[in-house]
């Protein structure tokens, strides 16, 4: 074989491993700079406001950082959000179901979808303080006590009760690109981990667990019904770097316990501080 040949050989071969490889690393960032909010219709107008709420999502989603919305400088920033989006598209959340009226035609509500490019939403983080997370994301495995008057019970990945909870604590962990888990109730019961030990177990213990679980790391966390509060009292608990972080909120729904609960892992995870 001659040495041009050879050459073109070992050209053609890196050539082929870069295609393999390169398509799932820009996957990952595709992923990761995108958002998505809900619109009604496709209105210009309505469009404009989507835009500015995927800004918000987007800065968050790819910096862990919660706090970018306040910033005073997001004001100027949302009034050209536009100008961030690389592409959009609109899926119909009312898809096969037939309109009622030409009214319905317009009104219909639709998920919008923005794409960003990371040389347009990195300078902007730096403006904000701030800069991307691009480090893997760790899969939280969710220790959780729950209570509720006389009914209590550790949330689990098999037990019915926990349904509801289980697809909540995803639909809170998706916009921020976060992946969660459960442990089964054998494995918490190999473990002696009853509802109420969870909230004394130290997070060493549980972080070991939690691989057995198939994730990472632990997030804890107890949830009590208030009639006082008219909602849930849900606490919070994750370790990092040798410290434990603690963060709570009051009178929810498990919905937003839970967002609230995603969101403070994402916080001190991205190197962004105490969730507030």
């Amino acid at each position: 074989m001659s040495q041009l040949l050879r050459a073109v050989l070992m050209l053609i071969g890196l050539m082929v491993a870069c295609a393999a490889t390169h398509p799932s690393v820009a996957a990952s960032l595709e992923d990761l700079y995108s958002s998505q909010t809900i619109v009604n219709g496709k209105y210009e107008k309505n469009r404009q406001a989507g835009f500015k709420r995927c800004l918000d999502a987007v800065l968050i989603r790819v910096s862990g950082d919660q706090r970018l919305p306040a910033k005073p400088e997001m004001v100027a920033l949302r009034d050209k959000a536009g100008s961030f989006v690389a592409s959009f598209s609109y899926r119909d959340r009312m898809e096969g179901i037939p309109n009622h009226d030409d009214q319905g035609t317009y009104d219909r509500p639709h998920n919008l979808y923005c794409q960003y490019r990371p040389a347009d939403i990195d300078p902007v983080l730096a403006l904000l303080g701030s800069r991307p997370w691009l480090a893997e994301r760790p899969r939280l495995a969710v220790f959780l006590a729950t209570e509720r008057g006389t009914r209590h019970f550790a949330l689990d990945a098999d037990d019915e009760r926990g349904v509801l909870m289980r697809e909540s604590f995803g639909n809170a962990a998706a916009p921020l690109a976060m992946q969660v888990a459960f442990p089964t109730a054998a494995l918490l019961s190999q473990a002696g981990l009853a509802d109420q030990a969870l909230r004394n177990t130290e997070m060493t213990k549980l972080d070991t667990i939690a691989k057995k679980a198939g994730a990472d790391q632990a997030l804890s966390g107890s949830l009590v019904w208030s009639d006082k509060e008219l909602g849930w009292i849900a606490d919070w608990r994750l370790a990092m770097a040798g410290k434990t972080y603690m963060w709570h909120v009051r009178g929810v729904s498990f919905d937003e316990a839970f967002r609230v609960a995603i969101k403070g892992a994402t916080q001190i995870l991205s190197g962004n501080g105490q969730p507030e």
